[in-house]
C-alpha cells in the first residue's frame, strides 16, 4: 500500500527485543498510520510517544565474558586453609580445626616438612604414605605393622645407621631423633656398618694365612657405632637384626670391613641384656665365633621377652652351641637358627639333650653344619620325649642311614613336628625305605624335603602321597572340628544303616 510506513530495521538483541515489547506495527496498523514519518504514533497504540531515540536506548547490554560466574571466587574457609598451609613450618596449626577441615590441611602439606614439626603432630596415615612412597620407590608397609608413620621413622633411622661413620658423623644426627621417633620404633633392620675412615697404621701389617687370605694382626682402636644410647632410648623396640659389614665396598675393600670386634660384641651384650623389650634378636654375617657367641648368650640368659634368636651365617662352633642349649633351658626362646655354622657331633648333643626337656621351642634350624649321624642320632633321640617341636631343618649335615633310621621311629610315635628338612644328605635307598614306614604311621607332619638324598623315586612319590592325605585330613579338621569322631561313630553298634 502506498504511503504505508515502513518499521525501523533493528538489529541483533534490540530487534528481538523490541519486537517482544510489541513496537513492531502490524499490517492493519500499517495501514493506518499517515505517511509523515516525523509524526510520533497514535496515543491508542500499544506504546504511545515512542520515537526512534527511544527505540534504541531500549538495547540489552550482555557481558562479555560467557563464562563469569560467582562461584569461582574462593570461599572465606578456603583461604584460610591456603594460609595455614603456606605457613605450617613457622605455625603449625591443626588440631584446632574441625575434621573436615584438617583433612584438608593434611592433603596440601608438603612431605618434605621438618621432622621437628610434623613427628608428633600427625597422626594421618595418608601424609606418611606419601612421605613413604616419595622417598622409596618400593614400600612394603606389612613389614612395619600396617602403618606407615611406622614404617617412615624406622626406614629413616636404619638410613642414618648405615650411614654412620665413626670418628666423622656427629652422634647428635641420631640421638636428636630420639624425641621425635620413640613411639614409633618397633624394629631396626641395619645390614652395614661403616667402620672408620682411617685405620690404624698398624694393621698395614699383615700375613698370609694357608689359603691366601689377608689376616689383621689387630683390631682397630676405634670401633663400629655403638647402639646402647640409641636403643635405650626406643621404648617399644622388639625385634634387633644386625650385619657388620660393609655394601657395595667395591676396590676399596679390606677385610676389616667385615670385622665384628670384642667391644662391639661387649657392647652389643650388654645393649641387647637392657632391653627388656625385644622379642626377636638376629646377628648374621659378622664373623661371630665361639667366644663372641658366648658373650651375647650370656647376656641373654633368663630375659623376660626374647623369643626368636638368629646367629646363622657365622664361625659358631661346638663352644657356642653349648652356649644356646643353655639359653634353652634358661629362657622362653621359641625359634633358634644357627644355620651355616660349624656345629659338629658334640654341640649337637648338648642341643639334643637340652631339647628333650624343653618346653617353648617351636623352630630349631641347623641347617648346613657338620653334625654327622653322631648329632643326627642324638636329635632323634631327643624328638622321641619332646613334645612342643614343630620344624626341624637338618639340610646339608652328612646324615647318613643310621640317623634315618631312628627319624623313622620318631615319625611313627611324634605327633608334634609338622616340617622336617633332610634335603642334601646322604640317606640312601635303605634309609629313603625306613622313612617311608615311618610315615606309613604319622598323621601331623605336612612338610617333608628329600631333595638330593640319594633316596629312591618310588619312596619319595609314596612319601608325597603320605604327605598329601596328612595335608588333607589337616585341612578337613580345620573345617570341621568334629571330622575325627566321624569314623568312631560309623563303628559304635546300633548306628549303622541297614
Amino acid at each position: 500500500m502506498q504511503g504505508a510506513l515502513t518499521p525501523p530495521i533493528l538489529s541483533g538483541p534490540s530487534q528481538s527485543a523490541v519486537s517482544n515489547q510489541g513496537l513492531m506495527p502490524t499490517a492493519s496498523q500499517a495501514s493506518n498510520i499517515a505517511p509523515q514519518p516525523s509524526k510520533t504514533f497514535s496515543s491508542s497504540g500499544p506504546l504511545a510517544a515512542k520515537t526512534k531515540p527511544h527505540v534504541r536506548r531500549m538495547r540489552r547490554i550482555i557481558a562479555e565474558d560467557p563464562e563469569w560466574s560467582l562461584a569461582i571466587v574462593p570461599l572465606l574457609t578456603e583461604l584460610c586453609i591456603q594460609h595455614i598451609v603456606k605457613n605450617f613450618q613457622k605455625n603449625p596449626i591443626l588440631k584446632q580445626l574441625l575434621p573436615e577441615h584438617q583433612k584438608k590441611v593434611l592433603s596440601h602439606l608438603s612431605p618434605d616438612l621438618p621432622l621437628a614439626v610434623t613427628a608428633n603432630l600427625i597422626e594421618d596415615e595418608n601424609y606418611w604414605r606419601r612421605c613413604c612412597t616419595q622417598r622409596w620407590p618400593v614400600c612394603h608397609v606389612a613389614k612395619h605393622g600396617g602403618s606407615w608413620k611406622h614404617m617412615f621413622f624406622e626406614r629413616h633411622l636404619e638410613n642414618l645407621l648405615k650411614h654412620f661413620i665413626p670418628g666423622t658423623t656427629d652422634p647428635s644426627v641420631i640421638l636428636d631423633l630420639l624425641p621425635l621417633c620413640a613411639n614409633y620404633v618397633r624394629r631396626i633392620r641395619v645390614d652395614q656398618f661403616l667402620p672408620p675412615v682411617q685405620l690404624p697404621a698398624s694393621l698395614q701389617t699383615r700375613e698370609l694365612s694357608d689359603s691366601g687370605s689377608e689376616v689383621e694382626s689387630e683390631e682397630p682402636t676405634m670401633d663400629h657405632y655403638q647402639l646402647g644410647d640409641l636403643v635405650a632410648g626406643l621404648k617399644h623396640l622388639e625385634e634387633l637384626d644386625l650385619v657388620y659389614g660393609v655394601k657395595d665396598c667395591g676396590m676399596n675393600f679390606e677385610w676389616n670391613l667385615f670385622l665384628f670386634t670384642y667391644r662391639d660384641c661387649h657392647s652389643l651384650a650388654a645393649t641387647i641384656k637392657a632391653c627388656h623389650t625385644l622379642k626377636i634378636f638376629r646377628l648374621t654375617r659378622s664373623k661371630v665365633d665361639d667366644e663372641k657367641a658366648r658373650i651375647l648368650i650370656r647376656s641373654l640368659l633368663n630375659h623376660p621377652g626374647l623369643e626368636e634368636l638368629d646367629l646363622s651365617h657365622n664361625l659358631i662352633g661346638d663352644r657356642g652351641a653349648r652356649a644356646a642349649a643353655k639359653l634353652l633351658s634358661h629362657s622362653h626362646l621359641r625359634v633358634l637358627n644357627l644355620a651355616n655354622n660349624q656345629v659338629r657331633g658334640p654341640g649337637a648333643q648338648s642341643l639334643a639333650h637340652a631339647l628333650a626337656h624343653n618346653t617353648n621351642l617351636v623352630s630349631l634350624n641347623l641347617r648346613l653344619n657338620c653334625l654327622e649321624d653322631e648329632g643326627g642320632q642324638a636329635l632323634a633321640h631327643a624328638l622321641q620325649t619332646n613334645k612342643c617341636l614343630t620344624t626341624l631343618n637338618l639340610g646339608g649335615n652328612e646324615l647318613s642311614e643310621p640317623t634315618a633310621t631312628l627319624l623313622a621311629q620318631v615319625l611313627a610315635i611324634n605327633t608334634t613336628l609338622t616340617s622336617l628338612n633332610l634335603s642334601c644328605n646322604h640317606i640312601g635307598l635303605d634309609g629313603g625305605k625306613q622313612l617311608l614306614e615311618g610315615m606309613s604311621e604319622n598323621k601331623t607332619l605336612l612338610e617333608f624335603d628329600l631333595r638330593l638324598s640319594d633316596i629312591s623315586q618310588e619312596s619319595e612319590y609314596l612319601i608325597g602321597q603320605a604327605l598329601h592325605a596328612n595335608r588333607e585330613a589337616a585341612r578337613q579338621r580345620a573345617l570341621n572340628p568334629g571330622y575325627l569322631m566321624s569314623p568312631i561313630i560309623a563303628n559304635v553298634p546300633g548306628n549303622s544303616v541297614e
